[in-house]
């Protein structure tokens, strides 16, 4: 019996201690990444920077233009986190990108440089499989504002490097085609964080349906709560780790059949950028 639970803030599902997803299977063929684009293919769809070259902040796509909804998964295992790895803590889940693989679901994982130093076969298997891309989660998942849920905190100055160090990370690892967004730790931003990413030329990416999977047991209250909160262009944030979301893919798991019988599409974050784009 599927339980009901109370809908908690889409900031406070993300924490310094939520973590990864990944484990290599057969290798895809790669694509160029988006930063240097060829003749044979085009960056990826990105929002018109906001009022004063703000980096723009996009959060669900357009509710009109079918049942479509993204699901996204924060890979989001923190710089000072690898003595925990090294003792033997699983910051990652084989058995959620197999069901997803499995299932035919595309996603989108926002991913930490850090993770990508940790694990990089994880990383560039996922990265090279045309069902998935990855984004930038940045690389040490501080925060970039003060009070975010405990988190640490990125100075001013910093950001940007952080931002990149990631994308660097991502290219050490062996994946292709990082794409050009990102998500801020914790869900939290302001308008000096804003500010100063515009020179990275990314579009953030929030959500407007919390999964409620950070460190839930029940599988079935996660599965309601995705299943009541999802309209038309909806993005989900979820998470992808056996340590800290242990219930996710049993889940989504329950989540996909359902949201398909009623007539869901599921896509890339990507997709739904560019649908918004082209309604600018």
């Amino acid at each position: 019996m599927i339980i009901r639970v109370r809908r908690v803030a889409a900031a406070c599902a993300l924490g310094a201690a939520l973590t990864a997803c990944g484990a290599p299977s057969a290798p895809h063929a790669s694509r160029p990444a988006p930063s240097a684009p060829t003749a044979a293919t085009s960056r990826p769809p990105t929002l018109a920077p906001g009022p004063a070259g703000l980096t723009p902040v996009f959060k669900n796509g357009p509710r009109v233009d079918g049942k479509t909804v993204a699901l996204t998964f924060d890979a989001d295992m923190t710089a000072d986190q690898g003595p925990r790895a090294a003792a033997g803590e699983h910051f990652d889940n084989p058995q959620l990108i197999a069901t997803l693989r499995a299932l035919k679901v595309p996603a989108t994982v926002f991913m930490t440089g850090r993770w990508a130093d940790e694990y990089p076969a994880e990383a560039r298997d996922i990265g090279r499989d045309p069902q998935f891309e990855i984004a930038n989660h940045s690389y040490s998942h501080y925060a970039f504002t003060g009070d975010c849920y405990g988190l640490p905190t990125v100075s001013r100055d910093r950001m940007k490097a952080d931002v990149e160090r990631a994308y660097t990370a991502f290219k050490k690892a062996g994946v292709p085609n990082a794409m050009p967004y990102f998500r801020f730790p914790g869900g939290c931003y302001d308008r000096q964080a804003l500010k100063t990413l515009s020179a990275v030329g990314v579009t953030a990416v929030q959500w407007d349906v919390v999964s409620g999977d950070a460190f839930a047991t029940d599988s079935d209250a996660v599965a309601q709560q995705v299943l009541e909160g999802v309209r038309p262009g909806s993005v989900v944030v979820m998470h992808c780790t056996r340590s800290a979301a242990p219930a996710t893919e049993k889940a989504v798991r329950m989540i996909v059949p359902e949201l398909r019988k009623k007539g869901y599409r599921f896509v890339k974050v990507s997709e739904l950028i560019g649908a918004a784009d082209r309604r600018r």
